[in-house]
């Protein structure tokens, strides 16, 4: 108890951020190190009762605890295995050791697989880690392989996989990048996995130049955009992914600027009965749930989705309209290519220019409005289809959970009159 007051000090002074802790005894010598979303939640844990014996030996021989703060968990993941093997802390030895916990696999081929695995037994293969958590550790291996792809497949195939057609796999089983280029690639993703960024940043800054002074703009552009990445990486990679979705769309749609905001719609009904719908707002790719509206359809009593949509529009702009609000950037439609024309036919009629896609259920194939119809559009980027399907779930979601309470409501309203 006496220890937990000494340090109850600097455990207060810690940031509520994400980040690692490094304990060290009198000697400066590091005890253990550790991460968090919360470095002071975390540390706070340390002061109370109930704690096991070997972290209350650990806790009896702290004198000093330092902070590395980090853009976010993930970041606090890769730093937190980096120092673990730099200073080989005595109360980390289970994770040093223990092959329960997951690692990254590079393998020794030609073109390496990156995959993670919790066995190390390959000799040929570079091993990275170990991480304490997987699921991070898949959420920045997919952060990462938007800028630096790599092949994921156990065996090179005979054609085209679903990762080398969304740009995630620059294609070696059709001979469409180089061994010295590929090894380039996996080079920068150990550079990141050891939390290297900044080194990694400096050398392509330095090949960038290069790149321009030989004239290969194109290659140029190319590492730019890495070295943007890169810093989006290091303050946060949830931003990035936005980002990367957003540009895309805006690029294959034609858009004058970016979609910071996207507006999706979708019904729901059960018999015609009860029929509601909603309206989701996305700004800069998150949920805006401020901006969320629910709606029960008025002017349809049968079941009818082009006119139940149809009215969803009209009182949505209608209203934005008479009320000088801004309009959205984009409007996305839960259906198929006559949705997206009743959507159309509603923004004409009131003089709107929106912009405008709808995504089908079954095949999910996105729609846009060109020359007077409707024509299915390429969606190649893993980062922008996540978008459309996570606004159309959304959606869905919202306007379900309003259709079932208004059921509910009713149900109760007949119990109570019932005799």
């Amino acid at each position: 108890m006496g220890q937990s007051l000494k340090l109850r000090p600097q455990v207060l002074s810690a940031p509520d951020k994400p980040g690692v802790y490094l304990m060290r005894d009198h000697k400066l010598r590091v005890l253990y190190i550790g991460k968090a979303n919360s470095l002071k939640k975390r540390l706070l844990s340390y002061l109370r009762s109930g704690l096991s014996a070997k972290t209350l030996a650990l806790i009896q021989k702290v004198a000093r605890i330092e902070f590395r703060i980090t853009a976010d968990e993930r970041m606090a993941l890769l730093l937190e295995s980096r120092l673990i093997h730099e200073f080989k802390p005595q109360y980390n030895i289970s994770l040093k050791d223990d092959k329960s916990f997951p690692w990254v696999e590079i393998s020794g081929e030609e073109f390496p697989v990156v995959r993670i695995t919790r066995k190390k037994n390959n000799p040929l293969s570079r091993y990275l880690g170990p991480y304490t958590n997987a699921k991070l550790l898949k959420s920045v291996l997919k952060v990462i392989r938007l800028q630096f792809p790599y092949r994921s497949c156990s065996r090179l195939p005979q054609k085209s996989c679903i990762y080398h057609r969304i740009n995630l796999c620059p294609g070696p089983c059709l001979g469409e990048v180089t061994t010295a280029e590929y090894r380039g690639n996996i080079d920068n993703i150990i550079l990141i996995l050891k939390g290297q960024v900044d080194l990694l940043i400096r050398k392509l800054s330095k090949s960038m130049q290069e790149s321009s002074q030989m004239r290969d703009f194109e290659a140029a552009a190319r590492k730019r955009d890495q070295i943007t990445a890169l810093s989006a990486i290091s303050s946060g990679t949830d931003t990035l992914i936005a980002q990367n979705g957003l540009d895309y769309l805006g690029e294959k749609l034609g858009l004058r600027t970016r979609p910071l905001r996207i507006e999706g719609f979708d019904v729901s009904n059960l018999s015609g009965r009860q029929a509601v719908g909603s309206m989701v707002s996305f700004y800069q790719g998150r949920p805006d749930k401020s901006a969320y509206r629910r709606y029960r359809i008025k002017s349809c009593l049968g079941i009818d989705d082009y006119k139940m949509l149809a009215e969803l529009v009209r009182r949505r702009y209608t209203r934005l309209l008479a009320e000088n609000k801004p309009l959205p950037d984009l409007l996305m439609i839960d259906g198929g290519k006559g949705h997206l024309l009743t959507a159309r036919g509603e923004l004409k009629a009131l003089n709107l220019d929106i912009p405008l896609i709808s995504i089908a259920k079954e095949k999910e194939n996105i729609y846009v409005f060109k020359q007077g119809r409707a024509v299915v559009v390429s969606i190649k980027s893993a980062p922008a289809l996540n978008l459309i399907r996570r606004i159309r779930d959304e959606a869905h979601r919202f306007a379900l959970t309003y259709h079932r309470l208004l059921r509910k409501k009713a149900l109760v309203g007949k119990c109570r009159h019932s005799p």
